[in-house]
């Protein structure tokens, strides 16, 4: 009798916590490593530097390739940028950086505002805002006229949205606002709007093949301009992130490469480059 009272007692006892078990709220799990790094390939990916870490980065990118054995296949140029990405917070990043192009000096602020997740409160997108400035500092090319400081400013903002569809493949879309504070002629617009598309997906546990494309909407620029192009790899060492790829853009920040490339692949016109990333821990 006292083991069948037991037996019906243990029944009800684990019937009742399957109840609260059913009951319990998934965890929430967060979803990481959408990409591999803070750059998709030239623009910024929804990755975010933790707090209190620095992402110092060193971006190349050559001459054309097809100038052959002549300039080395474009190494004999390059251009050159060097900063450094600041984690105030995980989801809060401040930058600086430096580049040859136009000798401009560049900042931003990104901020991540929606998280991939799954479970309690699921979100299926991981959202990011980026707000750029960049300076350029070439000396006045007519020093006589009454030259404006406000005129070597130009600024992008970007919404980064990105999801992670699998353990392997990962997509993102940018919208685009470019403002150039002086333009040519009144033909081109200070405003440009653009729209970039990046996608990854994983080869190895180490390496990825990331594919980058900036679409400006039609008549807001240059003529011979024509749009951003990139092909690369990530390449994980440990503390290095290595990303050599193949683009048609010469400027490695945003103003550059969205508004000022002229090159096509069609014609052959695509450079080498390499970003090279470092994480230090304060």
């Amino acid at each position: 009798m006292i083991i069948i009272i037991n037996v019906i007692y243990g029944s009800a006892f684990s019937q009742e916590l399957n109840l609260i078990d059913d009951n319990e709220p998934e965890a929430r799990t967060y979803t990481i490593a959408t990409f591999k790094t803070n750059r998709i390939v030239n623009g910024h990916s929804i990755e975010t530097v933790a707090k209190n870490e620095l992402d110092f980065k060193i971006s190349h990118r050559f001459g054309l390739l097809h100038n052959g054995f002549y300039d080395l296949f474009g190494l004999d140029q390059a251009s050159m940028r060097m900063g450094g990405d600041f984690g105030i917070t995980d989801n809060l990043n401040v930058g600086l950086g430096r580049s040859t192009v136009d000798k401009t000096y560049d900042g931003f602020v990104k901020y991540k505002f929606l998280k991939q997740s799954i479970g309690s409160k699921s979100c299926p997108i991981t959202g990011v805002v980026m707000s750029h400035i960049g300076i350029n500092t070439l000396k006045w090319t007519h020093p006589e006229r009454n030259n404006l400081f406000s005129s070597r400013l130009h600024f992008t903002h970007q919404l980064l949205l990105a999801r992670k569809f699998s353990k392997n493949f990962s997509a993102q879309i940018t919208p685009t606002l470019t403002h150039l504070n002086i333009v040519e002629n009144s033909a081109f617009s200070n405003d440009v709007i653009s729209i970039g598309l990046g996608a990854r997906q994983k080869l190895f546990t180490r390496v990825s093949v990331n594919l980058e494309y900036f679409y400006v909407f039609p008549d807001q620029i240059k003529p011979n301009s024509t749009n951003s192009l990139s092909m690369g790899f990530d390449i994980e060492t440990g503390g290095h992130v290595f990303q050599l790829f193949f683009t048609n853009s010469y400027a490695p920040f945003e103003k550059g490469f969205i508004t000022d490339t002229k090159g096509k692949w069609i014609d052959g016109d695509v450079r080498f480059g390499f970003n090279i990333a470092r994480i230090f821990d304060f």
